[in-house]
């Protein structure tokens, strides 16, 4: 039985951006945490490319209150790029309804002007002291932008999956990623009713 009451029918999440950004281990966090502590089914997939660091990567991520009869994004309702490459190859993926979010320090040029950007290379380097927190600041974002995860319940996916000596410090980003998300984003549930609006005009724009 699920932590909440939010029905989900179907979520696809891709996080895509460069190795040695952590895109891997934020995946199986944030699949852990809505799996294990939400109650939902979740299927992970990830690829990554030939170079540990600076090769490509990505994680993709289905989520759903019942069983998933297919396992691999096909329409994303969420993109979280965090360099360029990944944007340029993954915006096409997107639903018209979706919601882009991007690293403003490594995206420069975005194929649309309806996006979410932060700058959370600068964030994990210069507030936290650590450019390894990078994909934990993600994970507090991508927790305020989903209207059925608990950031509750994504701590303690934090407290059960990191090493001791750096939980702490990992649990202070994932606030600071929070924090700056409200602030930036606003709140979750306006954010997916404008995306959703934005798409039903594109819809009527096609058709007059």
């Amino acid at each position: 039985m699920n932590a909440n009451s939010h029905e989900l029918n179907r979520f696809e999440l891709r996080l895509s951006g460069l190795g040695g950004q952590g895109i891997i281990t934020l995946g199986k966090l944030l699949g852990y945490g809505l799996a294990i502590h939400h109650g939902y089914y979740v299927t992970q997939t990830q690829s990554y490319g030939p170079e540990a660091r600076g090769g490509s990567s990505r994680a993709d991520l289905v989520i759903s209150s019942n069983p998933i009869s297919y396992p691999k994004t096909e329409n994303v309702d969420l993109l979280v790029a965090l360099s360029q490459e990944a944007c340029n190859e993954y915006y096409g993926v997107l639903k018209p309804n979706g919601v882009l979010v991007i690293d403003t320090v490594m995206v420069t040029q975005t194929p649309t002007n309806r996006f979410l950007g932060a700058e959370f290379t600068n964030y994990a380097k210069d507030k936290m002291g650590n450019p390894l927190t990078l994909n934990t600041i993600v994970l507090g974002a991508i927790t305020h932008l989903l209207p059925f995860a608990q950031p509750r319940l994504m701590r303690k996916a934090l407290e059960e999956n990191m090493p001791a000596k750096i939980l702490e410090l990992n649990k202070k980003a994932f606030n600071l990623g929070q924090r700056e998300a409200k602030k930036r984003f606003g709140e979750a549930p306006e954010i997916w009713k404008k995306a959703a609006e934005y798409a039903e005009e594109e819809v009527i724009e096609a058709l007059e």
